[in-house]
């Protein structure tokens, strides 16, 4: 398995082998609601995505599970409807022992690779859960999404299907859970906490910790990408996307990107992304420690901005304004950011040179709305590409 999870791991590193040419095509599926794709054995593509029409009338909303042809996307298997409950975008994952789970609304469920349901379990808390990491012996952890209550992770055992651990959080959480090993990293409301998972408990780790937000007037921040030595992540979260994130932004200030250290906590940092007001996002920045380069961006002003990251000092790179990128990033094999852009007409899928932000190649995969979910790698140098509205394998002509 090359990506079996969001992001291809829980570090949410979103590195890949792709080498893409410099020129593009792509064919796309309509779809309701593609939140992601992971790769199973050779040749398998699995695609989740899920209701949310229903919950505008207050109803629970169900998630779907396909497997799909990796060229045409017509489904090959499928799941029935999942339950769900309230309505947020989950997440999937081939785990050990090559089963898929699926975590969406307050339902986690295990199937078997032509999408059959094997087991099923309801989480306590009556409200989204927004995903899972795996840990190193095959458990995974999970947490409802709020912006009022405490979070409350989970360890589950999805072989047994039950709860084997619990641990309050001292803060609401937007975010996702990032994991290194079985340290597992949550970002709240308006703090960066840790858990080490022992085998038996969660125990908080009371030395490390961040208030990003103090002193600000930004909003929370989202998913935090793990490097080994820092965690990187952006803030001014709080956004009212509808079909886009431009100009969707709430807070009046620019949004910024995160650093701290995975060793000392005190040893930290933040910097404006675009410097423009009313900055925001709704995914994590792009990390490349290999060359030292952190790709941040301001969705709602549509600016992408790279900072060079060397002798633990960041410094402006290369800045690219008037591209609508929203999504997950990927990195390719040969220094390539795969991102979106979109504006009007729809959506391209665009790969953007790592080292200067220069355009190598894009194309339209179109749709009404604008990714803000999981891109992936294919099977043949290609990807896939998930919106809204539809999904797309984008590949070189």
């Amino acid at each position: 398995m090359i990506w079996p999870s969001e992001d291809g791991g829980a570090q949410r590193l979103a590195a890949t082998e792709l080498r893409l040419s410099a020129t593009l095509t792509a064919t796309s599926r309509a779809t309701f609601m593609s939140t992601m794709t992971v790769l199973g054995d050779p040749g398998e593509v699995f695609l989740l995505t899920h209701d949310a029409l229903r919950s505008n009338f207050g109803m629970p909303t169900f998630a779907r599970v396909e497997r799909i042809d990796p060229v045409t996307l017509k489904p090959l298997a499928r799941s029935p409807r999942l339950k769900g409950g309230p309505m947020w975008p989950g997440g999937l994952a081939v785990v050990e022992g090559g089963d898929l789970v699926s975590v969406y609304g307050r339902w986690v469920h295990r199937l078997d690779r032509d999408c059959r349901v094997k087991a099923a379990l309801e989480l306590p808390v009556a409200a989204p859960w927004n995903s899972f990491v795996s840990l190193g012996d095959g458990l995974i952890v999970t947490k409802n999404l709020s912006d009022r209550e405490p979070a409350l992770l989970s360890v589950i055992d999805t072989n047994a299907m039950r709860i084997v651990a619990q641990a309050q959080s001292p803060e609401p959480s937007i975010a996702r859970l990032s994991a290194i090993g079985d340290t597992v990293y949550l970002v709240g409301t308006r703090s960066i906490l840790r858990w080490r998972w022992t085998g038996a408990m969660l125990v908080r780790d009371e030395d490390w910790a961040w208030d990003y937000l103090a002193g600000t007037a930004n909003t929370y921040g989202w998913d935090v990408v793990l490097d080994g030595a820092d965690a990187w992540f952006m803030d001014n979260g709080h956004h009212r996307y509808r079909t886009s994130m431009i100009g969707r932004g709430v807070a009046p200030t620019p949004n910024r990107l995160l650093r701290i250290s995975l060793t000392d906590a005190a040893d930290h940092e933040a910097v404006e992304v675009s410097g423009l007001p009313g900055g925001s996002i709704t995914n994590p920045p792009l990390v490349d420690p290999a060359r030292g380069l952190i790709i941040a961006y301001d969705s709602a002003n549509r600016v992408i901005q790279a900072f060079d990251w060397q002798a633990r000092r960041l410094r402006p790179r290369w800045r690219r304004e008037r591209l609508g990128a929203a999504s997950h990033m990927l990195l390719t094999g040969d220094g390539g950011i795969v991102t979106n852009d979109y504006g009007a007409g729809g959506e391209h899928v665009i790969v953007l040179d790592i080292l200067t932000g220069a355009t190598r190649s894009r194309t339209y995969v179109g749709g009404w709305t604008q990714g803000v979910v999981f891109p992936s790698p294919g099977w043949d140098n290609d990807l896939y590409f998930c919106s809204m509205s539809r999904v797309a394998r984008v590949f070189s002509a």
